[in-house]
């Protein structure tokens, strides 16, 4: 009887082989579900915001809430347009006023930092603009041209209750809430410095849709018509 003698070297080819797949498989794990959660994780920090509404400013174009998906990259003077529905930093500390409006009308921002305020509002005057009414239910006007704003005003809700005018900076935006008879935004903050302007560099993030609940879902970029209807 001889002995049948197995070369070490194939031992090893299986044990290596074996641990070859063992390293596939994990790479394909890898690929397949940490690589996707990655992708997410970025664009959902540094593309798009989601946003909680917890007051009845926006109302009845945002709800009380409503989840809302903003767009957060490349904002900046020649990207954003009169009629958006803008997320911004509450940098002008418009939430101390309590006597015309709650705190509670900043947004919640999941991502963002504990104790940074946010508010939604529209997009009325953009930079160099002159924005003004002479309230009692009168128009609001953009450079002397009225806007016909009854598609996303709070029905019964006159545009400004309140005359106003104001030439708006240039490196900010002029914002007012859709409910105006229930929004502390750019009217009530005139003697702020900036004339109640937004800056700029402020906003975080440009409307995109209601998400949640599915019963509001809707698009949120059909206000920039009632701009454009006005010549602007």
């Amino acid at each position: 009887m001889s002995d049948r003698h197995i070369p070490r070297h194939d031992s090893g080819k299986r044990i290596r082989s074996r641990s070859s797949q063992a390293m596939l498989g994990l790479l394909d794990t890898t690929v397949y579900f940490v690589m996707p959660l990655a992708i997410l994780l970025v664009l959902r920090f540094l593309v798009f915001g989601l946003f909680i509404i917890p007051s009845g400013s926006m109302e009845n174009t945002l709800m009380v809430g409503d989840r809302i998906i903003t767009w957060n990259v490349n904002i900046n003077a020649q990207t954003l347009k009169r009629g958006d529905v803008v997320v911004f930093a509450d940098d002008a500390h418009w939430l101390s006023v309590q006597d015309i409006e709650s705190a509670a009308n900043a947004t919640h921002g999941f991502g963002y930092n504990n104790g940074e305020e946010h508010l939604v509002k529209r997009l009325i005057g953009m930079p160099g603009d002159v924005v003004a009414s002479q309230g009692n239910g009168a128009p609001v006007t953009v450079n002397g041209k009225a806007i016909d704003e009854s598609s996303y005003l709070k029905p019964g809700v006159q545009p400004s209750d309140q005359a106003f005018s104001v030439t708006v900076p240039n490196d900010s935006i002029f914002v007012m809430g859709d409910n105006r008879s229930n929004s502390a935004d750019s009217r009530f903050h005139m003697n702020d410095g900036n004339s109640g302007c937004v800056r700029i560099s402020s906003v975080t993030g440009v409307g995109l849709a209601v998400f949640w609940p599915i019963s509001d879902w809707s698009l949120l970029n059909s206000g920039r018509s009632a701009f454009e209807s006005a010549g602007l």
